[in-house]
């Protein structure tokens, strides 16, 4: 768990956390572009003994800005937390973004928050930030007010595998059209949904497969079908392998988007609570069956896929 004095929910730090390196943006995913740029900042920790902090947004400016947008996450805040704590981060800010933020002038931005809240000495940005009312700031402002506020810019180069740049985008993409296994490369490590467990119909105990009915929010929509999995609860670190239908179960002709999963040599009631989902591979997309015959046919085939992941 990362403790609740890690994040902050606005600008008044304390002193120990001014006068430090400042990484901005959203981070969504933590992955390895952006672990390109958390390592150099541990660099710089190490040189100039200063701590390391973030600045990132909740929610994220594209969904505030799109309300359309719904399933755009690749994690959620307790996920890049916890990501951002292994990476030697010592504080988080974790600033809601607002109608009043938004209007905030880019000049006002850097003298009033870069500068007089967080007093910081160097300040990470990708090379295509921009931040202001209708994004007016960017890279070179940054710099060309480095002597007068006192901070140092830091300018990632982004992560090129391929002739691709790794981005959040990217491995969005990759998700949506299933190719995990590749997103899970770009993210290091496997990519995971956190959900609480809902009541259902109960349709899988009924056909024999008993599963965990899971609503993934804002996460970003895999491409829909089964997937081996292993899951973990809140208060174990030991995972329990499984399978996993990701869709709208054409078969029963439902319309919420739901994550099912079917948990292997497991007996125990976790309604209402909390699951890690991480996803190993996908096995199959979802299609409609003709009855449950069909289906439960289908799924013990699943079953034999999945537990040889």
């Amino acid at each position: 768990m990362v403790k609740s004095t890690f994040i902050y929910k606005n600008f008044k730090i304390k002193q120990r956390h001014k006068n430090s390196i400042i990484l901005i943006g959203n981070f969504d995913g933590v992955h390895i572009g952006h672990r390109k740029l958390f390592e150099l900042a541990k660099k710089y920790k190490k040189r100039f003994k200063l701590n390391i902090g973030v600045l990132t947004f909740e929610p994220m400016p594209k969904m505030f800005f799109n309300k359309k947008i719904k399933n755009f996450r690749i994690s959620n805040l307790k996920q890049k937390s916890q990501l951002l704590k292994n990476l030697s981060v010592d504080f988080m800010i974790n600033k809601k973004f607002d109608k009043k933020f938004s209007k905030i002038k880019s000049l006002d931005f850097v003298k009033n928050i870069i500068y007089k809240k967080l007093n910081a000495k160097f300040v990470f940005v990708s090379n295509n930030f921009r931040y202001g009312n209708k994004r007016e700031g960017n890279v070179s402002q940054l710099i060309s007010l480095e002597k007068k506020y006192g901070y140092k810019i830091i300018k990632s180069e982004p992560k090129i595998i391929k002739k691709k740049v790794v981005s959040s985008s990217l491995i969005r993409n990759l998700l949506q059209i299933g190719f995990l296994e590749k997103a899970n490369k770009y993210l290091k490590r496997n990519w995971s949904i956190i959900g609480k467990v809902e009541k259902g119909r109960q349709i899988g105990k009924k056909i024999g497969f008993p599963t965990c009915n899971l609503d993934i929010k804002d996460y970003v929509l895999a491409k829909p079908g089964v997937y081996a999995v292993k899951v973990k609860t809140e208060k174990s670190n030991s995972f329990i392998k499984g399978i996993a239908n990701l869709g709208y179960r054409p078969t029963f002709n439902q319309k919420k988007l739901l994550l099912e999963v079917h948990l292997f040599n497991f007996s125990g009631n976790l309604y209402n609570k909390y699951l890690t989902v991480e996803f190993l591979k996908f096995i199959r997309k979802e299609k409609k069956f003709k009855d449950t015959k069909q289906l439960k046919k289908q799924i013990k085939s699943d079953l034999l896929v999945a537990k040889k992941v």
